[in-house]
């Protein structure tokens, strides 16, 4: 895309993000917030032309509002952006972050999942609960974001209350403080029999993605947690790594380092040149299959409730996250 198109693209983001009406003043805080060289002047001609195309819609005074057609557009644009990048926004978010198991301080990795507020029912709740309580989930901890926090790029809008899950890219960034490369093939989805895993029944590779396949699997119906922690028997994310053979020693001790804070662990690691479920790995390569962060949400959608959520949304202090069973307690004291 050229320069221009790119910027009237963000505007729309920009709109599209924060779900609420925003005047051209704020659309450009917001911009130069992302390192983008715009000036307000610039921003109010390109917001012209966006009225004029059924893009936005001016509301005087009260600043504008991204349309149906905006919406639609602004999506298609991070799809055609964003193809064949998720493999590099995997290894940039674990650089990014520098989370110290011995110290218990500094960043993680979330996902992040917009939901009304009304959205939270006890049936819902006590589903979600369950998903962490059975190891379905990457981790026991989470954090909430209120109407009007941000995470990333994202801002939560009025009426709605964001739930931040660890993503499983955590152990990448540990790992790799400790000098430890992971290569991250693909999501995708594990078929548990009496509570067993048996093999992947969907698979998509992140390098040729633009979107978490985890997401597009909750979105799409294809996962079934809640046949997995009611009768054991469902369908839930996960993904695949490798790692080289002669780190197997250093990933299995970080990994229980995680676990026993709760930031999540591997769900198996197999031996240098082994394959698991099928999936074969090199002579001095050992593979391993991690749990989806964002399994729990997939609650909401099994329910008929359409959440917007995104992995790798951004990087949170691990002094916010709390354990699941707080929950309840966490949404009241936000209302």
């Amino acid at each position: 895309m050229d320069k221009r198109q790119k910027k009237r693209l963000a505007i729309l983001d920009v709109l599209g993000r924060s779900g609420k009406l925003l005047s051209s003043t704020r659309i450009t805080e917001l911009l130069i917030g992302q390192d983008m060289d715009i000036s307000e002047r610039s921003v109010r001609l390109y917001l012209r032309e966006l009225d004029e195309e059924g893009l936005t819609e001016n509301l005087g005074r009260r600043g504008r509002l991204i349309t149906e057609k905006g919406k639609h557009e602004a999506d298609a644009s991070r799809v055609l952006e964003g193809i064949g990048l998720l493999s590099g926004k995997i290894d940039a978010m674990a650089y990014q972050m520098d989370f110290d198991p011995a110290l218990r301080r500094g960043s993680v990795v979330v996902n992040v999942s917009i939901v009304p507020v009304e959205g939270f029912t006890e049936e819902r709740l006590k589903l979600i609960a369950m998903v962490f309580s059975k190891g379905y989930s990457m981790g026991t901890l989470l954090t909430l974001f209120a109407a009007g926090e941000s995470c990333g790029s994202f801002t939560v809008p009025d009426g709605f209350v964001g739930i931040g899950t660890v993503c499983s890219i955590t152990l990448n960034g540990v790992l790799l403080r400790r000098g430890v490369p992971t290569t991250s093939r693909f999501g995708g989805l594990i078929e548990l029999c009496d509570g067993v895993p048996t093999r992947f029944v969907d698979i998509i590779h992140y390098d040729g993605t633009s979107i978490d396949p985890l997401v597009v699997f909750i979105r799409s119906g294809m996962a079934d947690y809640m046949g997995a922690v009611t009768s054991g028997n469902g369908r839930i994310g996960a993904s695949f790594r490798e790692f080289p053979a002669n780190s197997v020693d250093a990933v299995r001790s970080i990994s229980k380092q995680l676990e026993t804070i709760g930031l999540g662990s591997l769900l198996c690691l197999g031996n240098p040149g082994q394959s698991l479920y099928g999936v074969p790995v090199g002579p001095q390569r050992v593979g391993a299959i991690i749990i989806g962060g964002l399994n729990p949400m997939s609650i909401f959608e099994e329910t008929g409730l359409r959440v917007r959520s995104s992995a790798l949304s951004g990087l949170v202090d691990f002094n916010n996250l709390f354990h699941y069973t707080e929950l309840k307690d966490r949404l009241a004291a936000l209302r």
